[in-house]
């Protein structure tokens, strides 16, 4: 099922932090993407379904620059066809030393209003990148160009990146803690479930800041908490 604009508006308001908690629930512990960060200070999470292209170790003989000629170059398809709203995920084997992409084909993206792009990578033009303000996440500044290292072989198949494990259609939540993976069918129930979670912690958050106790408030493991709860609920109408 497509994400629909009411479970993405619900994602862009809670945390990497609370949907990895709800992910715990179901088993689910590898989620998050290791090592990707945020390019700079996040105004709004990204949130979109993942167009994915799957990186192999590079071969000397194949891996020249007359690849980007072609126009079917995974690579450069990729950032072609990704959809608006959807984001692109690099599995690039986790290594930065080579850069995923650069500052021209990420404002490709942009230009054609993709909701970020995310690597286990790096990318070259980090700078020029965070100036662009499309959602970006990788692990640090790279300058040589991704054929040094690596292979583009394939989109839209599954991949792993930073170790968490990314099928196409999943969606991807980033903030300014990293990005996450949601299974797709599991979207928008994480979604409720994150939101309600989300109320709660803000009430906690304040309870803590006027001076009270964790026991029996965070986890709310006494009945006055969920009662002090449902009445802060209703003034702030959450």
């Amino acid at each position: 099922m497509p994400l629909s604009d009411a479970t993405r508006e619900k994602l862009k308001k809670v945390s990497t932090a609370t949907v990895a908690t709800c992910l715990f629930k179901r088993g689910l512990r590898g989620q998050m993407i290791q090592g990707a960060l945020p390019l700079h200070a996040v105004a709004e999470s990204m949130v979109g379904e993942a167009v994915t292209v799957r990186y192999i170790p590079a071969r000397e003989d194949l891996n020249t620059l007359d690849v980007f000629r072609d126009p079917g170059h995974p690579q450069r398809k990729a950032i072609e066809h990704c959809p608006p709203g959807k984001v692109l995920v690099f599995d690039s084997r986790k290594d930065a030393r080579a850069a995923s992409a650069g500052a021209i084909l990420v404002g490709r993206l942009k230009a054609r209003g993709v909701a970020g792009v995310v690597t286990d990578g790096g990318f070259r033009d980090s700078a020029e990148i965070a100036a662009l303000g499309i959602p970006a996440y990788h692990q640090r500044p790279s300058a040589p160009t991704n054929l040094t290292l690596n292979h583009a072989i394939d989109i839209d198949v599954p991949i792993a990146c930073g170790d968490a494990p990314v099928f196409p259609g999943d969606v991807i939540l980033g903030d300014a803690d990293g990005a996450i993976v949601i299974p797709a069918h599991l979207a928008e129930e994480i979604a409720a479930e994150a939101t309600e979670m989300t109320a709660y912690e803000d009430f906690a958050a304040e309870m803590v800041a006027q001076g009270r106790s964790l026991v029996g408030l965070y986890p709310a493991t006494d009945p006055v908490s969920l009662e002090d709860f449902a009445a802060w609920r209703k003034q702030r109408g959450r």
